[in-house]
This record gives C-alpha cells, structure tokens and sequence, in this order.
C-alpha cells in the first residue's frame, strides 16, 4: 500500500491491524469536525449553528433573488414601478445580508471564541464567509448603479445587458450562499 493511502487511512481510524495509529499527527488525536489542533491551538471555540443569523442570511439572499427577477421582470412588460421597486429591495436585501454577516461575526469572535486562529475551522470559516460576503458587497453595488442608471432611463426591454449581467451575477451569488450554508453551517 502506497504511503499517502496508508496515511490518509490510518488517520482517520480507518482499517484494523498492527499498523492502525490515531496518534500519527499528536498524542490523542481523533478525527473530529471542527478540530483546532493539538493543545486546542487557538484556544476554545464554538462552531457556528446553522440556525438564528445564517438561515436568516439565507432567507434574505433567497428573497432578494425573487426581488431581482421581479425588477427584471418589471423592465420586460414595461412596468417602471415595478423594475425600481423591484431594484430598490434587492439592494436593501443585500446590505441588509452583509450586515447581519458582521453582526454574526462580531458574535462569533466575541462570544464563541471564533477567530482566524482556532484552527482550520475558524479559518476556513472566515475566508469562505468572508469572500463571499465582498462578493455580496460588490454585487449590491453594481446593483446600486443599475438602481440610478434605471432611474434615469438608460435600460429599454431591448437593451438592458448590464442589469440582465448584474443579475446573473446576483444569482450566481445566490447560489453559492447556498452550497456555503450546507458545507459550512449544517455540515
């Protein structure tokens, strides 16, 4: 059996024999989700439950991607009220997203011992939140632009690429909050 193989298997408490080591990587090593390492490197934590702030982000991004393709729909049928309407609670939903994702971080380092350094949770936790909240950000500014530039008329039902583009992206968005809350949250 080739080394790699015989190391990803034992680490895990996998497979029986003489060879079989929990304690390859430190004394008392088990394979648990989240782990902060040896010596609780980073200190005490707790992981972040998927319920409260994250399934309330996720009912937001939900709700703002039926709000985006409400406007969108608005810009077909010719309905003004209903593109700017339309627009104008898509953004609110996404700062309002980003918001309550600082106030979850706020609780997460405060109060649960969340940080960078509690191990490859706490980091991992962080860099794929975090990126997607920027991406979050940026996708309620562009929208931000099409909100003004529609208010000024520039978009016909004809020719609207950019919002159409802002949209996808806002959707692309959407969707990777999603798959973020099974993995990060639930899982």
């Amino acid at each position: 059996m080739p080394y790699t193989t015989f190391v990803t298997c034992q680490l895990g408490g996998v497979g029986d024999g003489p060879g079989r080591s929990t304690n390859m990587l430190w004394e008392g090593y088990q394979s648990t989700w989240p782990t902060n390492g040896p010596g609780k490197v980073g200190g005490e934590y707790e992981p972040m439950g998927a319920f409260g702030l994250p399934l309330l982000n996720t009912l937001i991004l939900l709700s703002s991607g039926l709000t985006v393709t409400w406007a969108h729909w608005g810009m077909i049928i010719k309905d003004r009220q209903q593109l700017i309407r339309g627009l104008i609670a898509t953004v609110l939903l996404g700062f309002l997203f980003v918001f309550f994702q600082g106030i979850e971080y706020h609780e997460a380092y405060t109060e649960m011992g969340l940080t960078l350094g509690s191990g490859v949770y706490g980091s991992t936790f962080f860099m794929l939140t975090g990126f997607h909240g920027l991406h979050v950000t940026i996708g309620a500014i562009m929208l931000t632009v099409v909100l003004f530039r529609c208010w000024k008329g520039h978009f016909t039902p004809d020719n609207h690429f950019v919002f159409e583009a802002a949209a996808w992206y806002w959707h692309f968005v959407d969707v990777v909050w999603l798959g973020l809350f099974i993995f990060v949250y639930l899982f």
